[in-house]
């Protein structure tokens, strides 16, 4: 494994590679794992630390990670590109040096990961299974920092046929993903589906008259609430909730909680402002140990992205707040998995991305039948446990592996 990120970094996906890596522990899998000395979310004193550890044995001695000394990651795009870049370097030598290996397991972040994977497979002829959980460079398209043909779109392309052709087999997070990959020319019998998943057990239902989140952040008990949680940028469009919230300032008893950071939240929140939108608070981003506490805030829970973004993108969140028994609200665009997955299993109410008067619409159905409201959410709660647990998901990737053990194949 060769990932830009590695414990004790948090950063989205953190919870699905530790649960990835017990699995493999359990299946007597023996991990090796290249990556920089960590530095997101951690302390100037923790950064330190780790640089002066080098190499850890973890697991009963079946996992080794190897880190090598980097600068930190900063905000400046540029630094960040660059720090990708030796880090790619750094790795691909370390990796074409690998002894013993049976195949590689590359994430998709950054985007050259698995230009990088492909250079060392032809080299060491050592196979790769690519997980793919952001499809480059359509997710810089929908979010506006690339044009669709012009020249970052070009070479994003050009990485990306680069990795779909080496890879072995493309770990995919939903249905829509396994159709984008396709009509650029990726056979079906690369791709697997795994979905992301959700840890069952820490994230639950939590009833409002027990959730201590009220009295932390003075919260009243009594309304209706819409929560939103996660990054407040482009790409999720958390203007139409706003939208939809002025529609509804005078339903009494509606309001609308946004936890979250990210570029547009100033933007947000003069807009809040400027139309005296009193139903709307915005909040910090929680603590992940507190996400079950924000979600079981919520009667109805935010998942929204920008127009024409839908085929490229999966909001693991919505399992987060289906494992908390809270019913979603889904912004997104139509005819797609997320789509099918809420409709077809009676888990929340779908409407088109940046349809704030169907978002309005469906909050107030919600809010004048409560009981569809609670069915919705143990319905939501049901589906975890029966397709989204980590057990289930974690097990599909030692499946897929084993594909690669060669004494099962000397076996056959």
């Amino acid at each position: 494994m060769l990932p830009a990120y590695t414990f004790p970094e948090q950063i989205a996906s953190s919870h699905l590679a530790k649960d990835r890596l017990k699995a493999f522990v359990l299946n007597k899998f023996e991990v090796e794992i290249i990556a920089p000395s960590p530095c997101r979310g951690l302390t100037q004193k923790e950064i330190k630390k780790y640089k002066k550890i080098p190499f850890e044995i973890l697991y009963n001695k079946t996992v080794y990670i190897h880190r090598f000394r980097m600068f930190k990651e900063g905000k400046n795009p540029i630094i960040r590109a660059l720090r990708y870049f030796l880090c790619c370097v750094k790795q691909y030598y370390k990796g074409i040096n690998a002894e013993n290996c049976d195949v590689l397991l590359i994430g998709s972040t950054p985007p050259i990961q698995g230009a990088m994977a492909s250079m060392i497979k032809k080299r060491t002829h050592i196979p790769f299974v690519y997980n793919l959980q952001d499809i480059f460079p359509d997710s810089l398209v929908g979010t506006g920092l690339a044009k669709k043909g012009g020249l970052l779109w070009k070479a994003g392309r050009m990485i990306e046929d680069f990795t779909y052709r080496n890879a072995d087999k493309i770990i995919v997070i939903s249905e829509d993903f396994k159709r984008n990959i396709m009509a650029k020319g990726v056979p079906e019998e690369k791709i697997e589906v795994i979905y992301n998943w959700v840890d069952e057990n820490a994230v639950v239902p939590i009833a409002k008259e027990d959730n201590t989140l009220f009295e932390e952040l003075g919260i009243e008990r009594g309304p209706f609430y819409v929560v939103y949680a996660g990054n407040l940028g482009h790409a999720q469009n958390v203007q139409v909730l706003l939208d939809a919230a002025m529609k509804l300032q005078g339903k009494t008893g509606i309001r609308f909680l946004i936890f979250g950071t990210g570029g547009l939240k100033e933007d947000y929140e003069k807009f809040v402002k400027e139309h005296e939108l009193n139903n709307v608070r915005f909040f910090p981003l929680q603590p992940v140990e507190k996400v079950s506490q924000v979600y079981s805030l919520a009667d109805a829970s935010l998942v929204s992205c920008k127009k024409g973004l839908g085929g490229s993108a999966m909001p693991s969140k919505t399992w987060s707040i289906l494992s908390a028994g809270t019913p979603v609200l889904c912004s997104f665009d139509g005819g797609g998995d997320l789509q099918h997955i809420i409709e077809d299993n009676k888990l929340g109410l779908f409407s088109e991305a940046g349809d704030s008067d169907a978002l309005a619409e469906n909050i107030k159905r919600l809010f004048n039948d409560r009981q569809m409201c609670r069915e919705y959410g143990a319905n939501g709660r049901n589906y975890i446990l029966n397709n989204l647990t980590k057990e289930i998901g974690t097990s599909k990737y030692v499946e897929v592996l084993r594909q690669f053990d060669k004494r099962l194949q000397s076996k056959r």
